[in-house]
Parts: C-alpha cells; sequence; structure tokens
C-alpha cells in the first residue's frame, strides 16, 4: 500500500507520528536498516527537530513540530519497556551526514554509543569499505515482526505485507548484517566520526 505524504501529513506531522503508536507497541522484533538517516528509535530530540523542520518546509506542512517531536521522543519508551528488540544496522556514511549542524550531531552520535549499550538494541555498522559486491547498500526499511515492512520514499510512504515480500527483506537485512561490525569496533566508528565533526567545529584551526 502506497499512501503519499501530502495526504499523510495535510494536518500536520504530529498525527502522521501519533497513527504509527499502535504498530510500535504490538512489535518485538524490529528490524531496522538506513543509508542515509540515524533511524527514529534512536534520535535525539534536537536530531528529530532538525529533520522535521526541514520536512516541514519541504513538503509545506503545517508547523507542529513541537508536537510532533514530543511524540517521536515518546516513542522510544519502548526501548527499555516490555520485550521489544531492537536489530539496527547503519551505513559507516550515516554517521558523516551532520544533521542540525556539527553540534546537534555531535549529541546525537554520542547518544547512539550509550543507546548501543542497552540489552535491548543490537547496532551494527557497515564500514565504508566494506566489499558491497554482493550487497549494495539498498533503500532503508524498516521490519516489525514478520508483519510488516515499511520503506519512505520522496513522495510516500510504502507498507509492503505480502510474505515473499517480507521474507526478501528479512534475507537483504540479514546479508546487511552480516557486512557489519559490532560493539568495541561499532562503536570506534561512531567515536571516529564525533572526533571529525569535533575537528571541523567553529573551534579548528582558529587558535581557539
Amino acid at each position: 500500500m502506497f499512501v503519499a505524504w501530502r495526504d499523510m501529513e495535510r494536518t500536520g506531522l504530529k498525527v502522521a507520528q501519533e497513527a504509527v503508536v499502535p504498530l510500535w507497541e504490538r512489535t518485538r522484533h524490529f528490524r531496522i536498516y538506513s543509508s542515509q538517516l540515524i533511524p527514529g528509535p534512536l534520535q535525539t530530540g534536537a536530531y528529530i527537530a532538525a529533520l522535521l523542520t526541514a520536512l516541514m518546509r519541504r513538503r509545506g506542512i503545517p508547523d507542529d513540530i513541537e508536537e510532533a517531536v514530543r511524540v517521536r521522543l515518546e516513542k522510544q519508551r519502548i526501548i527499555e519497556t516490555g520485550d521489544h528488540r531492537f536489530a539496527v544496522v547503519l551505513e559507516e556514511s550515516v554517521l558523516r551526514h551532520p544533521i542540525g549542524g556539527a553540534e546537534v550531531m555531535v549529541g546525537q552520535l554520542g547518544n547512539l554509543l550509550t543507546m548501543s549499550t542497552l540489552p535491548s538494541i543490537s547496532l551494527g555498522i557497515i564500514p565504508l569499505g566494506a566489499d558491497r559486491t554482493s550487497m549494495w547498500p539498498p533503500e532503508g526499511f524498516f521490519m516489525f515482526d514478520t508483519a510488516e515492512v515499511t520503506v519512505e520514499l520522496v513522495s510516500g510512504h510504502l507498507t509492503i505485507t505480502q510474505p515473499h515480500e517480507i521474507a526478501m527483506y528479512a534475507m537483504t537485512f540479514a546479508e546487511l548484517a552480516e557486512l557489519s561490525v559490532y560493539g568495541k569496533a561499532a562503536r570506534a566508528l561512531i567515536t571516529a566520526a564525533i572526533q571529525s565533526l569535533d575537528e571541523d567545529g567553529p573551534g579548528h584551526n582558529q587558535g581557539t
């Protein structure tokens, strides 16, 4: 099922955020792959605000950023409640895209380091130098148990529910996970990205 953003977000971003809360609450096993952004469950408030503000301006959406940020942050409570499990795979390049500027991104990456140690989260990062011959970066996607997969496109939101298609995404996620590094190796990549942002900050090369 495809829904255009202009239909989903006609009354603002808050309603669109609230619409997925029941799905999040009933899902036990999340599998998330992203090649562009830190995914929603791991985002800070400042990172969310930067993303949603850009979307609001680009799509001409009514301004309800504060309420939408609050709803998205409230959804994150499931990370530490119940028996929800999150398997997240990111491309290393995601760590290098400074959304909201260097200060916001440093805070976001610091939060990623912290959340990567939670027992409910498995965080894998695919290094930039990984051999991608057999599995190149596909579109980003969220898997909710084996019930559905969602994909965000430029023009709208795609929901996939056919079992054979969901199985394809599950296989793709498994292959992407095999390319990933975890634990100390993943945290080293995050730390290197933070250091790079610090080096490029306002005081760099200015004697401050």
